[in-house]
């Protein structure tokens, strides 16, 4: 059974290929150096690593904290773990932890 697409999702500025379009395809491998240059061609055309980069293990953990300092962490928005772990990282360049209370 054919499904008929609703005129409101039907994006005119990039229709459905049809059977010439695919004919007259070119790799990107062609196309890319003459849009944009040879160099730039081989670094989009180069994979990436995906993925957390090697060595920046991180080890999950329960920790009990201060309803404020963790409701203004919080507040901080997106990221806030990360900042928190940046200014744990940041303190322990100047204190010894057995020193603290």
């Amino acid at each position: 059974m054919h499904k008929h697409k609703k005129p409101e999702r039907v994006d005119v500025g990039n229709p459905e290929w049809r059977e010439a379009d695919f004919a007259h395809a070119r790799p990107a491998a062609e196309v890319l150096p003459e849009l944009f240059g040879a160099e730039q061609a081989a670094h989009m055309l180069t994979p990436t690593k995906l993925g957390r980069p090697a060595g920046a293990t991180k080890i999950s953990t329960t920790v009990r904290l201060n309803a404020e300092v963790l409701a203004r962490f919080k507040a901080s928005g997106p990221g806030w773990q990360t900042r928190m772990n940046a200014a744990l990282q940041d303190w322990l360049k100047t204190h010894d932890p057995r020193d603290a209370l």
